[in-house]
C-alpha cells in the first residue's frame, strides 16, 4: 500500500521530526551538543523507525484489517525516510565524536563499525528511491531493491549487538523482536498455505 497524503501527513512528519527539533533547540540554547550524549539516542531512534517500517509487511499477513496495520502501511515510507535521516545524524555525531579522519579509518575493521557503515550505505538507495516517481520508473525492480532493507536491518542489529563487546544485547533484541516474530509467523503461514493448496 502506497502512502496517501492526507491531513494527518504534516502531523506524522512533525512527530518524526520532534527529536531532531529538540536537539536543535538544545544546540541554540547551549551553543553545543556533546556528540557522545546523542550518539546512542540517534542510532536507537533510527533503528526503531526502521524496524517499525519493516514490520508493516509481515503485520499485513498476520493482522490484515487491523487499524494499526493500515496506519503503518500508509506511513511506512515516511518512517523509512526518517530512519535514514536519523542514521545520517547518528553518523554525523559519530564523526564529530571520533574527531579525526585517521581515527575513523582505523576503526573500520571493527565489527560494530563496518556493519554500521554498510547498513547506512544500503539505506542510501532505498531512501532515494522512496518516491512515487521512482516506484513508477523502477517497476518490478523497485520491490527487489527494497528487499535489501532486511540486509540493512540485520547489519544494523549486528552493529547494535556488538557495541560494548556484546555486554548489553537486550535493548537491540527487544527492538528487533516484533519484526523477527512477525516474519516467523509470516513464514509459517506461507508454509501452511502451500501445504493446504498442494
Amino acid at each position: 500500500m502506497k502512502p496517501r497524503t492526507s491531513r494527518t501527513t504534516p502531523i506524522v512528519w512533525l512527530c518524526l521530526a520532534l527529536p531532531a527539533i529538540s536537539w536543535g533547540v538544545t544546540f541554540t540554547q547551549q551553543g553545543a551538543i556533546i556528540a557522545d550524549d546523542v550518539l546512542n539516542p540517534t542510532g536507537a531512534l533510527s533503528a526503531i523507525l526502521f524496524i517499525l517500517a519493516l514490520t508493516a509487511t509481515p503485520l499485513r499477513y498476520v493482522w490484515p484489517r487491523g487499524v494499526f496495520t493500515v496506519w503503518l502501511l500508509r506511513n511506512r515510507r515516511y518512517q523509512g525516510i526518517a530512519s535514514f535521516g536519523y542514521a545520517l545524524l547518528h553518523t554525523l555525531f559519530y564523526l564529530l565524536d571520533a574527531g579525526s579522519l585517521s581515527k575513523v579509518v582505523s576503526q573500520l575493521p571493527i565489527l560494530e563499525i563496518w556493519t554500521g557503515w554498510i547498513s547506512l550505505l544500503i539505506m542510501v538507495p532505498l531512501a532515494f528511491t522512496s518516491s512515487d516517481v521512482a516506484v513508477r520508473k523502477l517497476g518490478r525492480q523497485w520491490k527487489k531493491l527494497q528487499r535489501w532493507a532486511y540486509a540493512a536491518a540485520v547489519l544494523g542489529l549486528l552493529h547494535a549487538l556488538s557495541l560494548n563487546n556484546w555486554e548489553d544485547p537486550w535493548e537491540p533484541m527487544i527492538v528487533s523482536a516484533p519484526l523477527i516474530v512477525l516474519q516467523v509467523l509470516r513464514l509459517k503461514r506461507k508454509i501452511t498455505t502451500r501445504r493446504t493448496s498442494a
